[in-house]
């Protein structure tokens, strides 16, 4: 099945995991094979809104941290730090494929409130429009509360894919997809390749959390493929150890795991 033949617009999310070292510095070849796949995408005639974790990270790693940050006010002043380090290293390589980035910063009241919405709305489709690719990611700086925070990226991503109207969201872990049982614990886990129905069942195999260096796990996963499941979008989740895994996508195979989305769907929230 071609998954991306009939996409126009795709958020693709790629976590702290994805974009890391085990040592917490940024994983620059990663990064650079990452850019250069969206670039594709991007010149095959695809938008791409790119919501990018790994700020606090690229703060620690700026400063020389010793450690991983604590306590709120540790984060949030590594993520001021490191988000501007981010932002400089995508607008150096997406410039080398030809491609212009713009960063937007949200916060979960931001899309809460109709007046804000909108302008975001518009926000994005000006910059889409002129060819730019978005950069999303939380204002962790100034998120402190269960008001402002989306809880992680996972959720923001699926956010922005509805407030976006995209067609599909492609959620890049640290796991090739959702499994019937933990593979870290069982060997013979198998990779659920499509997901119909999102359910309590699907749920109680989830379980686990993310890793010590992302704040997401497969259940947040689960909670973002709802998300924009019950807005007719899609999603797929697929292991970004390897960027280039996105061309076996944009060539029309399966990788990971799918999520399917009733497409009557988006057509409501798109009206809306």
């Amino acid at each position: 099945m071609a998954y991306l033949r009939d996409c126009h617009r795709i958020v693709v999310k790629v976590g702290t995991s994805t974009l890391t070292h085990a040592t917490g510095h940024l994983n620059l070849r990663r990064i650079q094979s990452l850019v250069k796949v969206i670039s594709d995408m991007k010149n095959s005639g695809i938008e791409i809104v790119l919501v990018s974790s790994g700020a606090v990270s690229a703060g620690v790693a700026k400063m020389g941290y010793g450690h991983i940050p604590s306590t709120p006010e540790e984060k949030q002043a590594m993520s001021s730090i490191g988000q501007s380090e981010l932002m400089k290293l995508y607008d150096k390589f997406f410039s080398d494929y030809g491609h212009t980035v713009a960063q937007i910063l949200m916060t979960k009241d931001v899309l809460e409130n109709p007046i804000r919405r909108s302008a975001a709305q518009n926000t994005f489709n000006r910059l889409l429009a002129m060819h730019c690719i978005p950069i999303v990611n939380e204002n962790d700086a100034i998120s402190t509360d269960e008001l402002t925070k989306f809880g992680g990226n996972d959720i923001l991503s699926a956010y922005i894919a509805k407030v976006t109207h995209a067609d599909l969201l492609i959620n890049m872990s640290d796991v090739d997809g959702l499994y019937d049982s933990d593979p870290r614990k069982n060997p013979n886990a198998q990779l659920i390749t499509k997901v119909e129905k999102i359910d309590d069942e699907l749920y109680k195999i989830a379980g686990g959390a993310g890793t010590d260096r992302g704040t997401g796990g497969m259940i947040a996963k689960l909670n973002a493929a709802k998300i924009v499941n019950d807005c007719g979008i899609p999603m797929f989740i697929i292991n970004g150890q390897d960027p280039e895994i996105l061309y076996v996508l944009l060539d029309g195979g399966h990788i990971g795991t799918y999520f399917k989305a009733d497409k009557s769907l988006k057509e409501k929230n798109t009206d809306e």
